[in-house]
Order: C-alpha cells, then sequence, then structure tokens
C-alpha cells in the first residue's frame, strides 16, 4: 500500500465530515476567486504607457478645465502629444444600459492613443470629417450589434442638448481593435465639436488632458510646469501619471483592494480554524493507528508526511473546485457588467495565487497535528483508547 492510498483513505474515513470540509473550503476560494476577479477588472487599465501624464483640475477630476488649456499645455517643452476628453456619461436605450463614452478632438486623440488602438485609414478619414461621426471599440460593437454605417441615439444622465434632449445621434464610423489583448475595446468616442456646439452647459470646457512626454524622465518636469502655470488661477491644475488618475478614478467605487483582502481573508481565516480544528480531532481518533504504523516501521517523518499530505489534498480538493466555481460565475455575469467592468475573468495570475493559497492552507492546518504525530511514542500511543 503506498502513501498516496493511505493519504486518500485516510481523507475519506469519515465522508460526511470531510464533505463538509470540503464544501467550506469550496465557497472560500469561490468567493476569493470572484473577489479577486472583480479588483483585476478594475485595474486592468492601469498598466498603460509609462510617458503618459493626465491634468486635471485640482478641486476633482469630475470639474472641468477651461479649453483655452489645451493649446498652452500642447506649448510646453517636452509635450510631445496632447488630447482633451470630456466624459459624457451615456447610455443606450436604457439607463442600466451604462456605457463608456467620452467626446474628444478626433487628431489629436488618435495620435495619443496610436499605438494602443487599431483603427482602419477610411475610419479615421471619416471620423475627422463626419461631425456625427464616432468611433466604437470591438468588444462594445460586439455587445450591442452594432456595424460599420449605423446610427445609434445615445443618451447622457450628465449633459442635456440645447433643445432639451438627452439624446445625441451617432453614426458608426470606425471600428477599432485593441494592439494588444488587455487594451479595452468596451467604450465609444466621438467629436467634441459636436458636442460642445449642441449641449446646453458648459461650453468651452473639457474634462481633462491626457497628454506624452518625450520620455518617462520628463514626467515630473513637464507635469511641474503644467501646474505652476495655472496655479492661482479660477481653474488650478493637478498633474498624474495615467496610472494613479485610473487609480483615483476606482477609488470613486470604494477601495476595492481592501475589500478583496478583508472579506478573502476573513472566509479563509475562518476555513483555517475549521479546518485545523477538525484535522486536531482526526488524529486523536487515530492515535492508537499512528501508534500500529510506528510499530510496523513508519519513520516519524513518513507519518509527517502522511498527515501534512491529507490537509494538503483536502485543500486542493476543496479549492480547485472553488476556483472552477467562481470562474463560472463570473463567465454568467460578465454579459451584464461588461460596460462597468471590461475585463472581468478569472486571470491565471488569480489562478496561480488561488492554488498557492491553497498549499499555504494545507501546510498551516496539518502542520500541528503533523508534529503532533511524529512524536508519538509507538507504545504509548497503543496504549491510549
Amino acid at each position: 500500500m503506498n502513501d498516496l492510498l493511505l493519504i486518500r483513505k485516510n481523507l475519506f474515513r469519515r465522508k460526511l465530515r470531510t464533505g463538509l470540509m470540503i464544501g467550506s473550503i469550496l465557497t472560500a476560494f469561490a468567493i476569493f476567486g470572484a473577489l479577486a476577479s472583480v479588483e483585476h477588472s478594475f485595474n486592468a487599465g492601469q498598466s498603460l504607457a509609462p510617458d503618459r501624464l493626465v491634468v486635471f483640475n485640482k478641486i476633482n477630476f469630475t470639474q472641468p478645465l477651461p479649453i483655452a488649456y489645451y493649446d498652452r499645455v500642447r506649448a510646453i517643452e517636452g509635450v510631445r502629444q496632447v488630447a482633451h476628453l470630456n466624459w459624457f456619461g451615456g447610455y443606450y436605450q436604457d439607463p442600466k444600459n451604462f456605457l463608456i463614452v467620452m467626446a474628444v478632438e478626433p487628431a489629436s486623440y488618435m495620435e495619443v492613443y496610436g499605438d494602443e488602438i487599431d483603427i482602419l485609414s477610411e475610419a479615421r478619414e471619416a471620423f475627422l470629417r463626419e461631425r456625427t461621426g464616432a468611433l466604437v471599440g470591438a468588444a462594445m460593437a460586439k455587445k450591442w450589434g452594432w456595424k460599420l454605417g449605423d446610427h445609434v441615439p445615445i443618451a447622457s444622465n450628465v449633459f442635456v442638448q440645447k433643445n432639451g434632449s438627452r439624446s445625441w445621434d451617432f453614426t458608426i464610423v470606425g471600428i477599432f481593435t485593441g494592439r494588444k489583448a488587455e487594451v479595452d475595446t468596451n467604450f465609444m468616442v466621438f467629436q467634441y465639436k459636436y458636442f460642445d456646439e449642441t449641449r446646453l452647459f458648459g461650453k468651452g470646457e473639457i474634462g481633462w488632458m491626457l497628454l506624452r512626454t518625450g520620455s518617462q524622465a520628463l514626467n515630473d518636469r513637464v507635469g511641474r510646469t503644467i501646474d505652476q502655470m495655472f496655479a492661482n488661477s479660477p481653474y488650478e491644475t493637478a498633474t498624474d501619471t495615467e496610472r494613479a488618475f485610473n487609480k483615483a478614478f476606482v477609488a470613486q467605487f470604494g477601495n476595492i483592494a481592501l475589500i478583496v483582502r478583508l472579506v478573502g481573508g476573513a472566509a479563509l481565516a475562518t476555513i483555517l480554524m475549521i479546518v485545523g480544528n477538525t484535522m486536531m480531532m482526526s488524529i486523536r481518533e487515530r492515535t492508537r493507528e499512528i501508534g500500529v504504523l510506528k510499530a510496523l516501521g513508519f519513520s516519524g517523518g513518513r507519518i509527517l508526511r502522511l498527515v501534512l499530505g491529507e490537509s494538503i489534498l483536502l485543500a486542493l480538493i476543496g479549492g480547485l473546485p472553488g476556483l472552477g466555481v467562481a470562474a463560472l460565475f463570473i463567465l454568467a455575469v460578465r454579459g451584464s457588467l461588461t460596460g462597468f467592468l471590461p475585463q472581468l475573468f478569472v486571470s491565471p495570475d488569480i489562478a496561480l495565487a488561488g492554488l498557492a493559497l491553497m498549499l499555504v492552507l494545507g501546510i498551516i492546518t496539518g502542520l500541528i497535528p503533523a508534529l503532533s504525530a511524529m512524536r508519538l511514542q509507538a507504545a504509548a500511543a497503543l496504549g491510549r483508547n
């Protein structure tokens, strides 16, 4: 009889108890996988070009800046490209159908993001030419079944037209894709001029500016120059990296990383106590059997490996299906959340982290019982009831 068979037999000798422990571990890792996937989705866009900076209102990035700032920033030494963007707050047909929609200046926007998104030359020309033209990401177009040339009405929950309508009509003149898999394409951009001419309030204002410097080494100097230029003005600015800006945007929805750690940590700590206590009970019940094994020549090290193997196998049997349940859950809900959480999936990194946690859980819960079993003397163990 080999050690693996002994481990399996010992683990499943009390099937109900083992089943309950497996269910508990499965639940904990399903929670971990789902929450970690949400955190990953929130942070998906933060590993961006290191030479990109964002200029926004110092009070809060939801406050506007004058469009006159655009030309002044563009003239600063070290600024290679700059684009301005305006959050639109869009939805399609129903307010529940949230969309990421931004008003941009076409030429500068395509320059700044040219190395991230693929746009056909015909689409570029049409976007520059068509006043009501819009570029739509492949993910968004696929979700709503939009095609090139479609006319789509997009409403805003922030802005109103001069005629009182909240809906703007757009023509899809291009569908772009990402040059890399991690580039999100679940958004739409349209012409700022069309937006500015038709909106009821905020004319001549922009949301923020996104610029590229000559190199990452210039970031600090360029950022300080911009903020000093507009210091003590009615619209003071703050300049930061695109990564930091995106983190600040995500922070509106709460500290997702902290929530994941607290909820996941609480679940794993609870399971740790339950499984550890159960393993101790299991070893106490088998004291005489351990004595028999030692009398038959099993070494203390081998006994240690058997008990540790049992706890690790238990963690894997519960944890791996738990990650599978998380993946299925994410797959089921991602369609309804794609506008809010664009890259929602259980990534390989999350799966590897989960596997590492299973091994740690197995070692921690099995270590004390395993050491106790290893130290048992055969005569003392055989003499216990």
